[in-house]
């Protein structure tokens, strides 16, 4: 069911909306993990008495901007060829996030002006939201309610909780896993739905979306483990 032709209260109600819901609260708080951290940096060289302010105009100033790509990009996915486009770059985001992670640092200077270091959280925020916003826009499936709801939900928990959710997953790491599969699944399913598939395959049956959907999630895990061996394997032959 196409939960767009619903009205408000109806979608609400609905089951498949809080599944979406937590999608997108689960795709944000995986992909944006680096948030907490750069506006810790960003913020570091104010006053104390500033910081707080600091934090709190940057975080909302980081929201309206996600929320802005990110209808933007949702919208844009509703186009012939967009979809599958974004559903192939998902499955790469989804292989990256399973890859052991490289330490590249955080190039943020911090300010020691209230708005100097709000503009460098939204600017940061900007330059680091590209795969945040193509997972989210694919949950989203171009609902717009959904994807405010959502975003307004999540991107507090990912500030707010973010030590929490980095020490859940060091506990436990199939957390990582779990999530990576999840981006797969929405990938496989942006990329089934576009109108040119859907054109090419109409009339398939519905669990066809299924099928497709458990086969991203499968290839995002599978090559991501392929991947991280061939990395973890050490260069040249040891000597005899």
């Amino acid at each position: 069911m196409e939960l767009a032709g619903l009205g408000f209260l109806e979608q609400l109600a609905h089951p498949q909306f809080w599944v979406a819901v937590v999608q997108i609260i689960i795709v944000d708080i995986l992909l944006a993990g680096d948030n907490a951290v750069v506006i810790a940096l960003a913020c570091r060289n104010l006053p104390p008495e500033l910081q707080k302010k600091g934090i709190f105009w940057g975080v909302a100033g980081a929201i309206l901007l996600r929320v802005v790509l990110t209808a933007f990009a949702a919208t844009l996915l509703s186009l012939p060829w967009l979809k599958l486009v974004g559903g192939v770059a998902l499955l790469w985001i989804g292989i990256k996030l399973l890859l052991p992670a490289k330490d590249d640092g955080h190039q943020i200077e911090g300010s020691a002006n209230l708005w100097g270091a709000v503009r460098t959280v939204v600017v940061a925020d900007f330059v680091m939201s590209v795969d945040n916003v193509i997972g989210v826009a694919g949950a989203a499936k171009g609902n717009l309610l959904l994807l405010v709801f959502g975003l307004v939900v999540s991107i507090p928990l990912v500030v707010v909780g973010s030590k929490m959710i980095l020490r859940l997953i060091e506990r436990w790491p199939f957390v990582i896993l779990a999530g990576g599969a999840l981006l797969g699944w929405i990938a496989g399913e942006l990329v089934w739905t576009d109108p040119v598939m859907v054109a090419v395959v109409s009339g398939h049956p519905t669990w066809f979306t299924y099928l497709a959907a458990a086969a991203g999630a499968v290839f995002v895990v599978v090559v991501s483990r392929v991947l991280a061996a061939r990395a973890a394997r050490p260069r040249g032959g040891t000597p005899p």
